[in-house]
């Protein structure tokens, strides 16, 4: 924390006024200096599929451990078996690459072998429902004995609820579960990784909420998931504030039409303000996945406290 002093002026030469004795200012940190032993452990809820896949995939791919949670196991065991097998390949073409230095094809058997292992022991796969308090408390104390020192959160989990629905026609039970995940669960996971980051040696980490357009602007018959994710940009607004005193820096990424499963109706044609039906861009998840590896490697002293990253024509801007 840096200590701010108002200095009197004097004229050069004159005594210093009595009073008392100014206290010794605080030695500014160099940028990044104080952030460079910073935990590289992350936990990305909804990691089974699109965003958070692609999130945990880059993040492993950079030396992160990651804790992978979803609230089925066997998309997040194809998740960590996907990081297995891009470890390999990209070590099988490190290996390759040094042709002088090539070792025979048993050697890089051996380091296509050991780079594997080495990606298998930095992913945890924990089954995890963001909405269960249980769950959630379950999910970073695995984390937290597994990789010890948190240094982010991608608070990713969400749902659209059903498609299409006007509001007079919504069960409650469709909305309370959108609420329950995207809202609440995203606050249940903010709340553990907070008290995590606060009390572990060094504090501090960084927290990513995974926020929408539709923070911005609604589509039509999406008023559960346009009213979680407005809620979503007040939550990552307070959690920010109240996260400076203890180095914990808390952004939110909205995103427009990421090719994932979710976002393949836009390719078939989706409901437009005016009424009628288009086929919308998308772009590459994988952009959205450096986008979040660049918000989540700044220094501590550093925030990207909102970022929209979206398909360059979607109809956003000027969106109805």
């Amino acid at each position: 924390m840096n200590a701010e002093r108002t200095a009197s002026p004097r004229d050069p030469g004159t005594a210093p006024e009595a009073g008392p004795e100014t206290p010794p200012e605080i030695p500014r940190t160099a940028p990044g200096a104080a952030s460079r032993g910073a935990a590289r452990t992350a936990v990305v809820t909804g990691a089974g599929s699109g965003i958070g896949r692609a999130v945990a995939l880059e993040l492993l791919r950079e030396g992160w451990s990651v804790v992978l949670a979803g609230r089925r196991e066997e998309p997040l065991r194809e998740t960590a078996a996907l990081a297995a097998r891009d470890a390999a390949e990209r070590a099988a073409e490190q290996t390759t690459g040094q042709a002088e230095e090539r070792p025979g094809e048993r050697a890089a058997e051996q380091t296509t072998g050991q780079a594997t292992e080495r990606a298998e022991e930095r992913v945890l796969c924990v089954r995890t429902d963001v909405s269960a308090p249980d769950d959630v408390a379950a999910l970073f104390a695995a984390a937290r004995e597994r990789f010890g020192p948190l240094g982010l959160l991608f608070n990713n989990a969400g749902t659209f609820g059903p498609g299409g629905v006007p509001v007079e026609d919504l069960p409650y039970d469709a909305w309370r579960h959108v609420v329950d995940t995207n809202l609440n669960g995203a606050f249940l996971c903010a709340q553990a990784a907070f008290r995590q980051m606060k009390e572990q040696e060094p504090r501090g980490g960084r927290i990513i909420n995974n926020g929408s357009v539709s923070a911005h602007a609604p589509r039509p018959h999406s008023v559960a998931y346009t009213a979680t994710k407005h809620a979503l940009t007040g939550l990552t607004k307070s959690l920010s504030l109240d996260g400076r005193p203890y180095r914990i820096a808390v952004g939110q990424i909205d995103i427009g039409n990421a090719a994932t499963d979710m976002t393949a109706r836009m390719r078939s044609g989706i409901l437009q303000a005016s009424g009628e039906t288009a086929v919308e861009p998308v772009m590459d998840v994988a952009d959205v996945a450096r986008t979040v590896r660049h918000m989540a490697e700044l220094p501590l002293e550093a925030n990207v406290q909102f970022a929209t990253v979206l398909a360059t024509a979607m109809p956003y801007i000027g969106r109805g």
